[in-house]
């Protein structure tokens, strides 16, 4: 089964990032959480999330996906860490799947994965970071090549039930998807 790595910010949105970590733990695959320090994540509305290791330690360990929750100012502390700018070069070099939701798909931009690539995020993001070779677009989830993108909050389930079909498949989305009671299913 596929393994995801998910670094959490002090400032985190907290409703992406359980809920990325919540569907693929449904689907069967090993996610972990892991903390740019030893401290808990005070998320950006005040839940406290309790990361599974720090990312040092995370580090030790190959990932198949690397997945960044937005949210203000953890999309920021995610940047400005050095560790997971690197990760982020690593991920996409050897071919790897990298994915980020809200404000975090600027990390990805100013690393250069987005290059020529479509690619969404919260609004008016990836308008500031000063890139013109992104195509913006406004969908709840686009995936260009091993690059994986999407808006905020309200599209966190569909973003975490795409990277459950890229990862395990069509079959382990469905029957995720199916136990959730999502309107139309």
């Amino acid at each position: 089964m596929a393994t995801v790595l998910v670094p959490l910010a002090q400032g985190c949105e907290e409703l992406e990032a359980v809920t990325i970590i919540d569907l693929l733990r449904r689907a069967g695959i090993t996610v972990v959480t892991a903390g740019l320090d030893a401290s808990p994540v005070r998320a950006s509305r005040g839940v406290t999330l309790i990361p599974d290791t720090e990312l040092d330690q995370a580090l030790q360990r190959d990932y198949d996906m690397v997945v960044l929750p937005g949210g203000l100012p953890g999309a920021d502390h995610l940047g400005n860490d050095p560790r997971v700018r690197q990760l982020l070069r690593d991920m996409a070099n050897s071919g790897k799947f990298t994915a980020a939701i809200c404000a975090a798909p600027k990390v990805l931009a100013t690393e250069g994965l987005l290059t020529g690539k479509a690619a969404t995020s919260f609004p008016g993001v990836l308008d500031g970071v000063g890139l013109a070779d992104i195509n913006i677009r406004t969908d709840a989830v686009v995936q260009d090549g091993k690059v994986i993108t999407s808006r905020g909050p309200g599209t966190a389930m569909d973003f975490a039930l795409h990277l459950i079909q890229v990862l395990a498949g069509q079959d382990t989305r469905k029957e995720v998807e199916s136990k959730l009671q999502r309107p139309g299913q």
